[in-house]
């Protein structure tokens, strides 16, 4: 644990206390410092605030911080569905559970452990262990692994270059009245709330999503979507900005669309403790022999019985 204490000067009154403390240790974040102040780890003359308190004169900032963890890149015993595999690759139907690599708050059982146990020789391919692309947490199907540098080159390369093709399944509310679609929004991180991202007018990265009814049902529409470009939460941004939110979406779904459903549906989507997002198919050219590769992921269980479900009611 490390502690610093500051005393306000004149200069500096009536500042937010969390712009304050980021300002003085600006290799914290913003956020970071928020999460401090609410753990009670921030104290002003030994008194418990808000990150939002205005400072004083002559206030005295009392901080703790926590030793930060380090992310292990550590091989586990995890069990993963391994699609294909070949001494240049391999392909994996992510788990909807798994989060891809470590983090703050994931150290250790993630993706990027289970597959150093089951492909040792990773380890020293890329920063992450042979990952050229991810997938969010509780978004399931296929990831790609290189298994050598010459590989993670050239896959990393197909990626910058939009060369890979990214189709999802993505069951959303509501009725499609088209169907397909093109949706281009400029992303970037969210003006207030930074672990989210927002559609921006003028800001952010132009970003574009294209989508094909696959399948409708009433008050829903399981859509095929196709990434044309690669951006953080892009899906799930993009579709709830048109109003059609991803069901089970925690972050961009409000409980609006559930409180909406009746008694049979909401309560059994209630349940659900994810996006149903799921990567389905992959496309790409073999680094060695330059081949075309296509791979799909079956559909998870918890995302069938949800379909299974809503199929009583094909539109």
């Amino acid at each position: 644990m490390e502690f610093k204490s500051f005393i306000v000067k004149n200069s500096e009154i009536n500042a937010r206390l969390d712009i304050y403390i980021s300002k003085l240790l600006p290799k914290i974040s913003r956020s970071q410092i928020s999460n401090l102040i609410k753990q009670n780890l921030i104290k002003v003359n030994n008194n418990n605030v808000k990150p939002g308190y205005s400072i004083k004169t002559d206030d005295v900032i009392d901080i703790k911080i926590p030793e930060q963890k380090t992310a292990k890149y550590d091989p586990e015993q995890i069990n993963i569905n391994i699609i294909y595999n070949d001494e240049y690759i391999a392909v994996i139907n992510k788990d909807p559970s798994i989060v891809v690599h470590p983090a703050p708050g994931h150290y250790s059982g993630t993706l990027v452990n289970a597959i150093l146990y089951h492909f040792p020789e990773i380890k020293s391919v890329g920063q992450r262990c042979g990952l050229v692309h991810r997938l969010d947490q509780y978004t399931s199907g296929c990831i790609v692994i290189a298994k050598n540098d010459e590989a993670h080159l050239k896959l990393s390369n197909s990626f910058k270059n939009r060369s890979v093709s990214k189709t999802y399944l993505a069951l959303v509310y509501g009725e499609m009245e088209q169907s397909s679609g093109i949706i281009k929004y400029n992303i970037g991180r969210h003006p207030i709330d930074r672990k989210k991202m927002a559609v921006l007018e003028n800001k952010g990265r132009i970003c574009e999503t294209r989508w094909f009814v696959y399948k409708r049902f009433y008050g829903f529409t399981l859509l095929k979507v196709k990434l044309m470009t690669g951006r953080t939460h892009q899906i799930r941004v993009h579709l709830s900005a048109i109003k059609h939110p991803v069901v089970g979406d925690p972050i961009y779904c409000s409980n609006s669309y559930l409180n909406k459903l009746n008694n049979d549906y909401f309560n059994f989507l209630k349940t659900i403790n994810r996006q149903m997002l799921h990567a389905w198919q992959l496309g790409f050219k073999h680094p060695a022999n330059n081949n075309d590769m296509l791979f799909e992921a079956p559909i998870p269980q918890d995302m069938k019985n949800i379909l299974d479900k809503l199929s009583y009611h094909v539109v």
